[in-house]
């Protein structure tokens, strides 16, 4: 699952040490498409077998500050504030439906995982981003499908699950991933905003691992 950010890009490196991979980007009506321009030129950068972009339009329902127009982003948070309530960037259900239609094309291509960058400790407090959820996914997904019925289910991997930014970082550094072709920032100009929640995760793992971070910044 390649959105075109940070996590993403570092899961699609640690997948690519040992599997063939098609991957799926989800175009779900966010407010600017800057991550689907990334997610190209990191399809083309590991040379993966396929590369699958799904329109879902989630705007459609709204409730999210990355979706609905209506809806400012948060930004000037201080960092440390980061994580203790579910923020308003976040997309109702978006986890769900992304691992529902990665289970689809994993069934339809014969794939054997399904790789998430979902990280639960350096997060902006998202309930779809956590071990407990992924654990009862794995669980439904089992049971709705044709391959888990046949005893051979999709398993979903989370590498990312229970590592900081700044490990995160230090492991994609460590296998190539090319930072400077990801987009993470939560709006959509043409440097990142250095004020949205997730640029301060961001700055803040690349701070804390040593490592100057590649993409520019208007703030």
């Amino acid at each position: 699952m390649l959105s075109g950010g940070l996590d993403s890009a570092t899961c699609l490196a640690i997948a690519s040490q040992s599997y063939e991979v098609h991957a799926l980007t989800i175009d779900y009506g966010s407010k600017h498409s800057k991550e689907q321009e990334s997610a190209k030129a990191l399809v083309a950068y590991f040379n993966v077998s396929s590369h699958t972009i799904l329109k879902v339009d989630l705007n459609a329902i709204g409730g999210s500050s990355l979706t609905d127009e209506n809806i400012k982003l948060d930004q000037g948070k201080k960092f440390e504030e980061i994580g203790k309530e579910i923020p308003s960037s976040y997309v109702p259900a978006r986890n769900m439906t992304f691992l529902s239609l990665a289970m689809g094309l994993a069934e339809v291509v014969k794939a054997e995982k399904i790789f998430i960058g979902a990280n639960s400790v350096d997060y902006s407090g998202y309930p779809d981003c956590r071990p407990e959820f992924f654990e009862s996914f794995q669980k439904t997904a089992e049971l709705g499908t044709k391959t888990g019925v046949d005893g051979k289910p999709v398993m979903i991997k989370s590498p990312l699950l229970h590592l900081t930014k700044a490990k995160i970082i230090r492991k994609g550094t460590e296998l190539g991933v090319p930072y400077e072709l990801t987009w993470t920032c939560y709006s959509g100009g043409v440097k990142a905003c250095g004020k949205c929640e997730a640029c301060l995760l961001r700055l803040e793992g690349f701070r804390e691992a040593g490592i100057n971070d590649p993409v520019e910044y208007e703030n």
